[in-house]
C-alpha cells in the first residue's frame, strides 16, 4: 500500500469519531485542536467514501436520512426534504445540495491531507452536505429564521432528468421559501443568477462519392468547416445585469462524420452548447441561435434550460453577504438555482468549494474552507454574533441603517475577523456606491 507523502503510517491511524474511517492523525493544517474544522473534515470524508454517482445516490440518502433528525417534510426516491418547525412571521430560508457526483476516477475513497479533504465531490458537494448536516445537526431549537434542508439526486444529469419538479410537485414547503441557498462549489462567494443552457445538434448534408473522385460528391465536412466558421470565431458577448457581468459563449462541443477512408462523407454532425446570459429568454436564445446558424445546416434544439435572475433588494441576501464577508459574483455556468427561480424564487449559489477542482481526479476542499461556509450560515440562520464557535462580532450586521444592495460595485466585503473600523468603512463604501448606482 502507498500513502501520500504526509500520511502517517498504518499503526499512526486512528478512528475518527463520525463514520467510524479511519485515516492519519497528522492532518497538515487541520488537526484535533481545529474542532469545527477537523469535525467538518471528517464528516466530509465520510461522505466521500459513500460512492453516490448519478442514478446511484441511495446509499448516500440513507446515511443523510439516519443523521438528519429534523422533521421531514417530504421524501421519494429522488429527494429528502426537512424543516424547522414553521412559525408565524419568520422567513424561511432552504439550504439545497445534490447527493450524486461524476463518475469516479481512481478517487475514492477519499483522504485527507495538508488540510484538504481529497475525493471524488469532495469539491462538488460532498463539502457542502457535511456543512449542511453539521447545520441541521446544530441549530438551536428555535433559530432566527426557520430553516429547510433538501438533499436531492440526479444534478448531474442533463435537465429533463433533474428530481426537483417531483419535489416542487410534492413539498408546498419549498415555495415558500424567501431565499434559497444552494452549496455549489464557490471559493465562497456568493454567485448570483446563471446562466441559460441551450442544446442543439447542427447537421450538415452532402453527397457521397469516392474520395479520389470528390468532385463527384459534396463533401459536408467542408460544408461544416464553412458553416462552423462564424460560430467558432464569435468572441464571447459581455452582458451587465445589476452590475455584474455574464459572458454569453457558444461553444462546438463534438463533430462526428465519415464512414470510411475512402468515402466523401455525406453527413456531419455537429453539438452545440449556448450558454446565454440572464437577460435573454428561453425563446428569444433560441431565435439568436437561430439567427447565429443561418441557413448553414439544419438546427435541431435538443434542450433548453433557462437562467436564473439576479437577486437583488433583498434583505436576507444582504444579511447572508454581512454574515460571511462574502463577496458577489456572477455564476458563469447553468446550476439547479435556474430551477428554483423559474418558481419565482430568489435563489443563490455559495459553498465552500472550489469551482477549479470540481469533476477533476485531484478533487478536494479545504477544511477552513469548510468551516468558514459553517460559521457564516449559521451566523446567518441564528443571529448570534461569535462567541459559540470563535467568530467575532461582525460590525457589518450591526450597520443601523437599510444596506446598498451587496456587491452592487463589484467589491468584496471584508471578512469577519476583519477589524470594526475595516467593516465600517466598508459599510460606508457600499452606501456611497449605491447612492450613485441609484
Amino acid at each position: 500500500m502507498r500513502y501520500p507523502a504526509n500520511a502517517a503510517r498504518p499503526d499512526e491511524r486512528k478512528d475518527c469519531a463520525i463514520g467510524q474511517r479511519t485515516w492519519p492523525d497528522r492532518l497538515g493544517r487541520v488537526t484535533q485542536a481545529d474542532g469545527l474544522a477537523h469535525r467538518l473534515a471528517a464528516r466530509t470524508l465520510a461522505l466521500v467514501d459513500v460512492p453516490s454517482p448519478s442514478r446511484h445516490e441511495a446509499r448516500l440518502a440513507e446515511r443523510v436520512a439516519r443523521e438528519v433528525s429534523l422533521e421531514l417534510v417530504f421524501r421519494d426516491e429522488g429527494a429528502l426534504l426537512y424543516a424547522t418547525s414553521r412559525r408565524s412571521g419568520r422567513p424561511l430560508v432552504l439550504l439545497a445540495g445534490h447527493l450524486d457526483t461524476v463518475p469516479a476516477q481512481g478517487n475514492i475513497p477519499g483522504r485527507i491531507e495538508n488540510g484538504a479533504v481529497w475525493g471524488l465531490g469532495a469539491s462538488d458537494m460532498k463539502g457542502g452536505l457535511a456543512v449542511m448536516l453539521e447545520l441541521a445537526a446544530t441549530l438551536p431549537a428555535e433559530p432566527a429564521l426557520d430553516v429547510a434542508f433538501l438533499f436531492f439526486a440526479r444534478e448531474e444529469l442533463p435537465a429533463e432528468e433533474s428530481a426537483l419538479p417531483a419535489v416542487f410537485a410534492g413539498a408546498p414547503l419549498v415555495d415558500e421559501a424567501e431565499l434559497v441557498i444552494v452549496l455549489e462549489p464557490t471559493d465562497n462567494a456568493i454567485q448570483v443568477g446563471c446562466l441559460g443552457n441551450l442544446n442543439a445538434t447542427l447537421t450538415f448534408t452532402g453527397v457521397s462519392a469516392h474520395s479520389a473522385r470528390p468532385w463527384l460528391g459534396v463533401n459536408a465536412v467542408a460544408l461544416a468547416v464553412d458553416g462552423l466558421a462564424p460560430i467558432v470565431r464569435l468572441p464571447p458577448r459581455e452582458v451587465e445585469v445589476a452590475g455584474l457581468c455574464f459572458k454569453e459563449v457558444v461553444t462546438v462541443t463534438g463533430i462526428e462524420g465519415g464512414i470510411a477512408a475512402n468515402v466523401v462523407p455525406d453527413r456531419v454532425t455537429c453539438r452545440l452548447n449556448y450558454r446565454y446570459a440572464p437577460d435573454r429568454s428561453p425563446a428569444e436564445a433560441e431565435n439568436e441561435l437561430r439567427k447565429l446558424v443561418g441557413g448553414e445546416g439544419t438546427l435541431v434544439l435538443d434542450s433548453n434550460s433557462p437562467p436564473a435572475h439576479v437577486v437583488a433588494d433583498s434583505a436576507l441576501l444582504e444579511r447572508l453577504c454581512a454574515s460571511g464577508g462574502f463577496a458577489v459574483e456572477p455564476k458563469q455556468a447553468w446550476t439547479p438555482v435556474a430551477e428554483f427561480a423559474a418558481r419565482g424564487l430568489d435563489a443563490v449559489n455559495l459553498g465552500p468549494g472550489a469551482p477549479r477542482w470540481a469533476h477533476t481526479r485531484d478533487e478536494q476542499v479545504e477544511a477552513a474552507a469548510l468551516a468558514r461556509t459553517y460559521e457564516a450560515l449559521r451566523r446567518f440562520l441564528t443571529d448570534e454574533r461569535g462567541g459559540t464557535h470563535g467568530s467575532p462580532t461582525n460590525p457589518l450586521l450591526e450597520a443601523d441603517a437599510p444596506g446598498p444592495r451587496c456587491g452592487c460595485a463589484g467589491r468584496s466585503p471584508a471578512p469577519p475577523k476583519e477589524s470594526a473600523q475595516a467593516a465600517t468603512e466598508l459599510v460606508t463604501a457600499f452606501r456611497v456606491s449605491a447612492g450613485k448606482k441609484g
